[in-house]
């Protein structure tokens, strides 16, 4: 399969199926297979992977590599657990998908909420942080993985609009369909604007840290890709 034709493959599996099974876990099920949906998300979220490797099989250092960086993430945000908003993991996810491509980037973002729940605690919010942190994984893969050293300025921006208009209204939306019997647009509407506050201090947080680690981060990670040749010759 071409580059572009994996690209669409996963964007369908990133925008369209993997929501719809989050969905379906908050509003067919309701909420009690959240495990099952994860482990579910986690399969698919594996797919697009799985065709970058369709030449040949993955090799140990590939797979390390990416598992390392979902367990960096999933640190980072136990490291920080005594501040509920200021969680550097979504720098994580996007330093991945910036480094390593959508794919990647979605692989690592749902593969941390899932681990790093282990410590916060599992529950219907899994799926939904799955979803949240893999979509910012992904979209950072599609804007910066084929451009050299993405700038600071650029990491910055895309990380406070991602994690501010995109991560945080889809877990309060995604709060309200767990909760709530009566959904309706007011509630909605409620449910947003209560988390503006912790959302922006969530965006500044990822800022923060993209722009301390960030360029840093991604010339080692390009060191890495250039000496063992990681994700680059299945491209």
């Amino acid at each position: 399969m071409s580059e572009r034709g994996r690209t669409r493959f996963a964007a369908v599996l990133t925008l369209v199926l993997i929501p719809a099974l989050v969905l379906l876990g908050s509003l067919v099920w309701a909420n009690r297979q959240f495990y099952l949906v994860s482990i579910l998300a986690i399969v698919l979220s594996l797919l697009p992977m799985l065709l970058r490797f369709e030449r040949r099989g993955p090799q140990a250092r590939e797979l390390v590599i990416l598992a390392t960086l979902m367990a960096l993430a999933a640190a980072s945000r136990a490291a920080f657990s005594f501040a509920p908003a200021f969680k550097p993991v979504a720098a994580v996810v996007i330093l991945s998908g910036a480094a390593f491509g959508c794919e990647a980037g979605f692989l690592v973002g749902a593969g941390s909420a899932f681990l790093s729940n282990f410590f916060f605690g599992q529950g219907p919010w899994t799926p939904w942080q799955m979803l949240g942190f893999g979509v910012i994984g992904f979209l950072a893969g599609l804007f910066f993985a084929h451009r050299y050293q993405p700038k600071r300025l650029g990491l910055c921006i895309f990380g406070f609009l991602a994690v501010f208009l995109l991560y945080g209204p889809m877990l309060d939306v995604g709060s309200v369909l767990m909760v709530s019997g009566d959904v309706n647009r007011e509630v909605i509407l409620a449910a947003l604007a209560s988390g503006v506050a912790f959302n922006a201090i969530h965006a500044s947080a990822t800022v923060i840290f993209l722009a301390l680690v960030g360029e840093p981060l991604l010339r080692k990670l390009d060191r890495v890709k250039i000496k063992y040749g990681i994700l680059t010759d299945a491209e």
